[in-house]
């Protein structure tokens, strides 16, 4: 997630100072990544350093306000119009836990994976009602339009990736159960029956 961008961002819009920056990233995303106060302070602090945001005067109650340079609008600008990086993807605790769960003593990997498919439906059904009330939101045209649509976007993308998730668990069950059949050991064929030794027939005598 680049808060940077985010904050240059929300700063093309008009000098902010930094808890006003944080509520505004918040509102726009859903509080899906909250930020502290700290963090955008911080993060200003090296685009100040950078040149990309600068200080201009203070607001009426004395918060410092940033604005965005022209250097800040061109980095923005060359953000928006790169693709996001996908040859070095970040790191996904549930795929290392089950990596690791693989082979690991005592643990029952297909256990791990049936608790997560509850989590993550749970999660699914949690986002859905959240798009119902953002769809009705839009629908109603209300001031906050432009926030209701970005959250309802977040809320789309958290949607497919859970549908995603469960799909890839579904699937990694199957492979387990497949593997699991292919290197069981093959029980031995049943001893063949002993075949009786021919009765020997009695000459009948005249």
């Amino acid at each position: 997630m680049s808060i940077r961008h985010g904050l240059l961002a929300l700063l093309e819009r008009g000098p902010r100072y930094g808890s006003q920056l944080r509520t505004e990233f918040e509102s726009r995303t859903g509080s899906t990544w909250p930020l502290n106060v700290g963090q955008v302070y911080t993060t200003l602090s090296r685009l100040e350093r950078d040149g990309m945001v600068a200080q201009d005067g203070e607001d009426g109650a004395g918060h410092p306000l940033y604005v965005i340079t022209d250097a800040g609008r061109a980095e923005l600008r060359t953000w928006f119009e790169r693709p996001v990086d996908r040859t070095s993807p970040a790191r996904d605790e549930l795929a290392i836990k089950l990596a690791m769960a693989v082979g690991a003593p005592g643990v029952d990997i297909r256990a791990v994976i049936q608790a997560q498919r509850h989590h993550t439906v749970r999660a699914m059904q949690d986002y859905t009602r959240l798009k119902a009330r953002a769809v009705s939101a839009l629908e109603s045209g209300g001031e906050q339009r432009r926030d209701d649509v970005a959250w309802l976007l977040v809320l789309e993308q958290l949607i497919f990736q859970t549908e995603a998730e469960a799909r890839w668990l579904d699937h990694c069950e199957a492979r387990l159960i497949r593997l699991s059949a292919a290197t069981a050991p093959q029980d031995p064929p049943p001893p063949e029956a002993p075949v009786a030794p021919p009765v020997a027939r009695t000459a009948r005598r005249g």
